[in-house]
């Protein structure tokens, strides 16, 4: 299994889309460059869902436009449907992210419509962007818990991961999304999908609501695991549990990984800075425990 751990920086687009505030497009684009530039491989840019349910992520088009795309960055962008795939076409996007749940109640609360329904929803968008050439990335949210329906057995996760990776999706990320899972779980579960997707083509994509995320992750990497989300800062919330924390922070992650022998490619301190320096322009809290002591041994 390779030595190397490929970090995807979920901060521009699921962190910010879960943050009170809405920053301007050069903010963004701002972010996103300087995430580059720590070295990140991944950089999730933004999506392609309507203003007006998502109004943190209007001018996604105008983002891509503008930033400095490093040779070696990959920049997927999220896109719900045939609509917003053709949007990100446009906008010259080379690789897209797909949104799919592995609870009925959740996806109806989420996308209106059954997961079988979501998933048919979601086939023609990916035969579109494997025909043009797209990678095609997909999430599963609430892999180890509901909000609305509690635990998730691991049946419905793989069946979930079957149909994703007959459709072509090059890359599956697990979503704990109320972030309830704990290693045990979480391991368990990567071993079961595996079973159905090859490991490479597996991530983990876990909330720290309960403060198990980086527990969480080191099972996973035990089982086979190499790719991981984070958001720098632990930017977003959990929007089913007020006050709770949300994404696992970048800065975290890359401290753990660094301690185990595991290459990311990352500049620790350079992503320190640029947490605090957008937890500031945000005027919240850096909830990266790394980002803070490292940018407070450097005052």
């Amino acid at each position: 299994m390779s030595d190397f751990v490929t970090v995807v920086e979920v901060g521009p687009r699921d962190g910010l889309q879960n943050e009170p505030q809405t920053l301007s497009t050069t903010l963004r684009v701002e972010l996103i460059d300087r995430l580059a530039l720590c070295g990140l491989p991944v950089i999730e840019a933004g999506s392609f869902v309507s203003p007006q349910w998502v109004p943190q992520m209007a001018g996604t088009d105008k983002v891509l436009a503008a930033i400095a795309a490093r040779p070696g960055t990959r920049y997927p962008v999220l896109v719900p449907n045939l609509q917003g795939f053709e949007l990100a076409l446009a906008a010259g996007a080379n690789e897209i992210a797909l949104f799919a749940a592995a609870s009925e109640r959740f996806s109806q609360q989420n996308t209106n419509c059954s997961i079988a329904e979501s998933i048919s929803r979601l086939v023609p968008v990916a035969e579109r962007a494997k025909a043009a050439g797209l990678r095609v990335r997909a999430y599963i949210s609430c892999v180890l818990g509901c909000p609305y329906e509690g635990n998730i057995g691991a049946g419905a996760v793989t069946a979930v991961c079957e149909q994703l990776l007959q459709m072509g999706c090059d890359e599956i990320s697990l979503g704990d999304t109320i972030g309830t899972g704990t290693p045990a779980d979480a391991s368990t579960l990567v071993r079961a999908v595996a079973t159905i997707v090859p490991i490479t083509q597996l991530a983990v994509h876990f909330h720290d609501t309960y403060g198990q995320a980086l527990a969480n992750i080191l099972a996973c990497l035990d089982a086979g695991i190499r790719t991981v989300d984070a958001s720098v800062a632990g930017l977003g919330g959990c929007p089913y549990a007020k006050g709770a924390s949300g994404n696992v922070a970048t800065e975290d992650v890359a401290y753990m990984l660094d301690g185990l022998g595991l290459d990311t490619g990352i500049d620790l301190q350079a992503l320190a800075r640029t947490g605090d320096w957008i937890s500031k322009q945000l005027q919240r809290p850096n909830n990266s425990k790394t980002g803070v002591a490292l940018c407070h041994i450097n005052d």
